[in-house]
């Protein structure tokens, strides 16, 4: 994860997403959220293959607890990964707005986020 500057933090993921890989991002992400009140998030998909099948996916503690805080979520991957992206991250569920973005399309999504 790198501070993009102001509220913009990116997370970049590649092969196999686990649940366990989620969770240093989210203390950062809780912790920068309490400073500054609220942050947007890039995420770049990158020689993604999709997520591990695990029943830690059910453990919602950090949306319910921090899910306010997270004004903006851009997605950037290939387009295969566009619904399940949109699914696994809540979009139309969370009071942040989603949008995603293929790779081509990275500049525009930073775009999007700061406005």
């Amino acid at each position: 994860m790198t501070h993009e500057g102001g509220t913009i933090y990116r997370l970049d993921v590649s092969g196999t997403l686990h649940k366990a890989d989620l969770e240093p991002w989210q203390r950062v992400l809780a912790t920068e959220a309490a400073h500054l009140g609220s942050i947007r998030l890039l995420v770049v998909l990158r020689n993604f293959n999709g997520w591990s099948d695990s029943s830690d996916w059910t453990d919602m503690e950090f949306y319910q607890t921090h899910g306010h805080r997270i004004e903006r979520i851009a997605i950037v991957g290939d387009a295969q990964w566009r619904e399940q992206a949109l699914m696994f991250i809540g979009a139309g569920l969370r009071p942040a707005v989603v949008d995603f973005f293929v790779p081509g399309a990275l500049s525009q999504a930073r775009h999007w986020l700061e406005h």
